[in-house]
């Protein structure tokens, strides 16, 4: 049996920056030709991700093993529309992705479209949008959809929880601001199918760490119980305390406070021990009432923000706070 020779270094260093993908024309390039890649493919190692793109990962997405999973699958998507389609750019969803927007669903499509609205048909599982002109950054060798417009492009095709989502990750990843925001929004304006989207906008909110922390605030607006404070900051005698996700000022003077587990600057078993100290000193001032969820409590009945809702009216009851403040609480 003749053995496999190795794999020229310019196809795997490719693969390290394409999420373990490489086109058919790249192997060419690097001088594998097509009897190559189907002699790889047939003994396992490489595999066919459609007809003009390979995946240098034998292990099908499905049952891959990594902490970054999902962005990983997601920007994979991104990229195979970059490789299918040369010439395009990456738009919407696939655009979020590359930009490192956190909040988009678990999978999305391989999303491109082509400058100055030249028409080109789909393939490979690839969608062509027609977005006309649009502005456009360098990824790699490639352009991408500036965030501004792939967010008025991707809102319009997202559920309203997961719209949120990725306007609060793109805020507090301070890749747009108040400004960029304002863009957004007329961007929005100018498309026919975005008329929920632009009510969505003023939902999002800085302050959000991680998409579970979104989805835990819109439950609690759902439920008609809106947190006073996001990310309330709590001192004693003048010096800090700790930080909590989300806060109520309860009638009697005191705090509920809602802290969402396995998330952002919970999501180790080191910061997991490191909270229980914390929390252990803000409820020794008497002042404060705890509660804390995972994010899959928020798929139960009504959500988190039911619970919160219930354990406000047990504690005598909640009203809104007239002027919102981001000043530290001293308790």
């Amino acid at each position: 049996m003749r053995l496999l020779s190795a794999v020229p270094p310019a196809v795997g260093t490719l693969a390290a920056r394409q999420e373990g993908l490489v086109s058919v024309r790249q192997c060419y390039a690097a001088g594998v030709d097509r009897r190559r890649i189907h002699r790889l493919v047939r003994h396992g190692v490489w595999r066919w991700e459609g007809d003009s793109v390979v995946d240098t990962d034998p292990v099908p997405p499905s049952t891959r093993i990594r902490d970054d999973y999902f962005d990983h699958i997601r920007r994979r998507s991104a990229v195979k529309g970059l490789l299918v389609r040369p010439g395009a750019a990456a738009v919407g969803a696939a655009a979020l992705a590359l930009h490192g927007v956190a909040g988009l669903p678990r999978h999305i499509e391989p999303e491109v479209s082509f400058p100055r609205g030249v028409h080109h048909g789909g393939r490979d599982g690839v969608v062509v949008r027609q977005y006309g002109d649009f502005e456009t950054l360098r990824y790699g060798s490639w352009r991408i959809a500036k965030i501004e417009h792939a967010l008025a492009q991707a809102l319009p095709r997202l559920s309203r929880d997961d719209a949120v989502a990725v306007v609060s990750s793109a805020l507090n990843k301070e890749l747009i601001n108040e400004a960029g925001l304002a863009k957004v929004e007329r961007l929005l304006h100018g498309r026919r199918d975005a008329g929920q989207a632009l009510s969505w906008l003023s939902l999002a909110n800085s302050n959000d760490e991680s998409p579970a922390e979104s989805d835990a605030r819109l439950s609690c607006i759902d439920n008609g119980i809106p947190p006073d404070r996001v990310q309330v900051v709590f001192h004693t005698d003048g010096r800090f305390l700790a930080r909590c996700d989300f806060g109520w000022r309860l009638r009697d003077g005191r705090w509920l406070v809602v802290e969402i587990d396995g998330v952002g600057p919970h999501s180790t078993p080191e910061a997991l021990v490191k909270d229980a100290p914390r929390q252990n000193r803000l409820l020794a001032t008497g002042k404060i009432v705890m509660l804390r969820f995972k994010p899959a409590d928020n798929d139960k009945p009504g959500g988190i923000g039911a619970a919160v809702a219930a354990r406000l009216d047990e504690l005598g009851g909640w009203t809104p706070s007239p002027t919102p403040t981001e000043a530290p609480v001293n308790l």
